[in-house]
């Protein structure tokens, strides 16, 4: 069959077309299968191979350790990602014993169970290779602060995985639209064959479809970026607003000062979504140091505990609360007024940069102008 130039041109861009279709967000790579004969475009998302040099290959029963953080978990298989980067593929099993990383000497380390494996877990695994170059556990231990920080990040990545689904959604909505596009396109061509008088305008209606197509992409593909941007920042936190109290000498009470300041900022954290509170207690330079230490520690739990018992704030939304003592002070240990200054406790409320659509929206929501 002989085509002139217009129809060669025509065809030409019905394969370019095809080329243009979009691409699932998180995958970007498309497999495109088109027969001139039934004209249908599929595609089907290819998964992302990571580089060699990233995965971790344990050879067969090769004793190994290794620390790092739970990417993901597939029924009794884990993906963890270690502190040197490479991917480990840990495997576990009846006889794997999951415990408790204490720090406390004269107790018993708790028993934890698979179920408490989950994604955001750092956890220490023991174990040894299996013929498939992963690593099957034969101990795995984490501290109960690592297991309530990993629960608060689930609880935080929830929210955004319902959006990603509702993308991805429109994403398949996006392609069903071109395979319409591209069907028009095959009605052109029909359309062409019989009236060649009408090449001319089916060239014409080609470029536009193919431009639209070539448009919807590149609105994909941003999307993509955004969401791969997105997710990628749920662990990243940023400080959304401190204060500071203050407390006696050698007294771990709350002032009526720092009770007012508590219930300001307990409202405010309340009110927002993808929050969390840090607690640090710290002690002037007076007395023992071991005991300025647990002095500042009693500091910061009973700001913790005023929190959950007047303010009803989850425990999943407070940081572990640490005491520093002497460390890190605030000003000079020599006077008498650094010394007022050092007996403190800092309350910080914490932003997820994953969960906020940019830095300046999410900390506008918590009163910019009261920031200290």
């Amino acid at each position: 069959m002989k085509h002139n130039g217009a129809f060669r041109f025509l065809f030409a861009v019905m394969a370019a077309f095809a080329l243009t279709l979009p691409i699932i967000a998180q995958e970007q790579e498309t497999s495109t299968s088109r027969t001139r004969s039934t004209a249908e475009t599929q595609s089907s998302p290819q998964t992302k191979e990571m580089p060699a040099a990233a995965k971790g290959q344990v050879s067969t029963g090769q004793k190994q350790e290794v620390n790092g953080l739970v990417l993901r978990r597939e029924g009794d298989n884990l993906t963890v990602r270690a502190y040197d980067g490479k991917v480990y593929n840990v495997v576990v099993n009846d006889a794997t014993k999951i415990r408790e990383r204490k720090s406390n000497p004269f107790r018993s380390a708790k028993k934890y169970n698979a179920s408490d494996l989950g994604r955001g877990l750092v956890v220490e695994v023991e174990g040894r290779g299996n013929d498939a170059g992963a690593l099957v556990a034969n101990k795995i231990q984490f501290s109960e602060a690592e297991l309530r920080t990993a629960n608060s990040i689930v609880s935080l990545v929830a929210p955004v995985e319902g959006r990603v689904t509702g993308t991805e959604d429109r994403l398949t909505q996006s392609e069903q639209n071109a395979q319409r596009l591209s069907g028009q396109i095959d009605e052109l061509v029909a359309v062409a064959n019989t009236a060649k008088g009408g090449a001319a305008a089916a060239q014409e209606s080609a470029d536009k479809a193919m431009a639209a197509a070539n448009s919807a992409n590149e609105r994909i593909t941003q999307t993509a970026e955004s969401l791969n941007n997105r997710i990628a920042s749920l662990d990243d936190y940023e400080v959304a607003k401190t204060i500071t109290l203050n407390f006696k000498v050698g007294s771990a009470k709350l002032t009526p000062e720092a009770k007012a300041a508590l219930d300001e900022i307990a409202t405010q954290a309340k009110d927002g979504k993808g929050h969390m509170i840090q607690v640090a207690g710290y002690a002037s330079a007076d007395g023992n140091e071991d005991a300025n230490r647990r002095l500042s520690q009693r500091r910061a739990e009973a700001v913790m505990s005023y929190l959950i018992e007047n303010h009803d704030i989850s425990q999943r939304r407070l940081v572990t609360p640490a005491g520093y003592g002497e460390a890190r002070p605030a000003a000079d240990n020599a006077t008498r007024d650094g010394r007022k200054e050092n007996r403190r406790v800092e309350v910080a409320i914490l932003v997820s940069k994953g969960l906020s659509s940019n830095t300046t929206s999410a900390t506008s929501q918590l009163h910019p102008q009261q920031q200290q």
